[in-house]
């Protein structure tokens, strides 16, 4: 095994082709011969570089409309033969093969493609081949052959070849690392897509692919370690712009996606505060300034330190008033120059732009670890309409009470079980959350909402004249009879319940309506 290695050939076959002519033009100035092939040499030469076709090389052609380019001895053996084995040497020298010390490839577009919705035929095409093949073996070959598989490795060897005329084996093993990452990940999105176009929901190996974002200062305490990583395109904070503040923590980026994800519920202009994981206040309104009143309103103690995100462009008049009490985090698709220029004031305020929503209508797969494996779900993306609602009670809910109904469901859906919310033209007054009990979660709710018009100053609680949500069924009547009694005059719970009858019976006895959704929201 060597330590520095000096590249006198390098074979470059790359999609990506950001920095390349930079990259090779360093190269062919210390002497390196270029091998490349089809749009990657075309590249080079016109940017003046000597290059040599790979099938000029080999002496053999492409075939099968480029689908062999690179799949030759004459290539792998160049790869995959030992610098210090005399019999590996003996053999190359019988076969004129030529050895290779730095491969350079970054796959076909796989992912992007899908990304774009490309058809079965065009995803197929775009499975690379031979790229793989190479980043294998050049990888596997480490102790004597470089691989470099994005543009952003290109400084780090650019930099040792300057210094040392070759690449030292510290950097080539990392670069291996890289490598074989970088082909699972390859292979697994391949293989999720396959899975998916053969109906399979859950084959029998599932393969997770991840990008490497950040790493993080810490997790959600100081003594854990932690990172980001990028999978997929659904709009959030994996697609979100940084424009100020602090940087991101475990705990900032996992409230961030649960206020984001809750918002999505919402076509109307809508604000929803996260504190720990839970929507602490959620407003629908003509404007998300008003929005953010209303859902301020609900617990402001709670919003102190807490997460905002809105599904409109932040203006001005709602950073004004979003940046008077301390935030951690805003999210939304994106803010206009008075807005960021007011939340500028606040140097730590984080603000984050995603360019878009997410769809909750989205299909998809969520994970989540336990000790030896890892359990595996369907996202959550049911939605109740009007028309799924069953009444069950005498009296039938009213106009505006079926749209407060609805509205809490939604809120329900991202509150962690057991999850109870009253709410009040288009706004929650309290929120009950991650109790062990329904009725628990049905009397935090209720005190919530009395305090939180003590602090508005409001002569009666927040509750009064609300509906209430569940994101389970009642299974007393005593979780019901606890919403009763803080002043909700309808509800809306998924029924199921051997105990129906006796919880409908005390909606009746009170005269509260009651609907069904047939659907349960539990979040753990």
């Amino acid at each position: 095994m060597t330590d520095i290695v000096p590249i006198r050939r390098a074979l470059i076959s790359v999609s990506d082709k950001a920095g390349l002519v930079d990259f090779a033009r360093a190269l062919a100035a210390t002497g390196v011969e270029i091998l490349s092939t089809g749009g990657s040499a075309k590249a080079l030469r016109d940017a003046g570089i000597p290059v040599v076709e790979v099938s000029d090389h080999t002496g053999f052609p492409e075939i099968l409309d480029g689908r062999v380019k690179t799949l030759v001895p004459q290539i792998h053996g160049g790869i995959l033969a030992r610098r210090d084995l005399p019999e590996h040497l003996a053999q190359m020298a019988a076969h004129s093969i030529a050895p290779i010390d730095l491969v350079v490839s970054n796959l076909y577009p796989f992912e992007a493609t899908l990304a774009r919705g490309g058809d079965f035929a065009d995803c197929i095409e775009n499975i690379d081949i031979g790229g793989p093949a190479l980043t294998r073996a050049a990888a596997k070959n480490h102790d004597f052959v470089a691989i470099v598989t994005e543009p952003s490795q290109y400084e780090a060897v650019m930099a040792e070849l300057a210094e040392h005329g070759g690449t030292g084996i510290a950097l080539r093993r990392r670069l291996a690392a890289a490598a074989y990452a970088r082909t699972a990940a390859y292979d697994a999105a391949i293989a999720t897509w396959f899975a998916s176009q053969n109906g399979e929901t859950y084959p029998s190996r599932i393969t997770i692919g991840g990008t490497l974002r950040q790493t993080l200062r810490y997790g959600e305490n100081p003594h854990q370690t932690a990172a980001f990583y990028t999978a997929g395109h659904r709009y959030g904070i994996a697609t979100a712009r940084q424009v100020q503040g602090k940087e991101l923590s475990y705990n900032n980026l996992n409230d961030t996606d649960a206020a984001f994800e809750a918002l999505a519920e919402f076509a109307e202009p809508t604000v929803v505060i996260v504190k720990h994981a839970n929507p602490c206040g959620v407003a629908t309104a003509a404007s998300v300034a008003d929005a953010w009143d209303a859902a301020l309103r609900c617990d402001p103690e709670s919003a102190f330190g807490g997460i905002v995100a809105l599904n409109r462009t932040l203006d001005a008049a709602s950073a004004e008033k979003i940046s008077a009490i301390f935030t951690e985090v805003i999210v939304a698709p994106d803010a206009d120059e008075a807005a960021l220029a007011i939340l500028a004031r606040k140097k730590n305020l984080r603000v984050l732009l995603t360019g878009g929503l997410p769809d909750p209508a989205d299909a998809g797969t969520t994970y989540k670890s336990v000790a030896g494996g890892l359990l595996v779900q369907s996202r959550d993306n049911g939605r109740v309409t009007l028309a799924d609602l069953k009444t069950v009670t005498k009296r039938a809910p009213t106009a505006r009470e079926l749209d407060d109904l609805l509205f809490a469901f939604r809120v329900c859906k991202h509150v962690k079980s057991n999850a109870i919310i009253y709410a009040k033209d288009g706004a929650t007054t309290g929120i009950g959350a991650g109790q062990m009990s329904r009725v628990n979660s049905a009397r935090i709710a209720a005190w919530k909402a009395e305090d939180a018009a003590v602090k508005a100053g409001l002569p009666q609680s927040l509750a009064i004249g609300s509906v209430v949500a569940s994101d389970a069924f009642f299974p007393f009547a005593d979780g019901l009879e606890a919403a009763i009694a803080a002043g909700a005059t309808a509800v809306i719970q998924p029924g199921g319940s051997m105990r129906d009858n006796e919880v409908i019976a005390a909606a009746d006895a009170a005269g509260v309506a009651m609907v069904l959704t047939g659907m349960r929201h539990f979040r753990h």
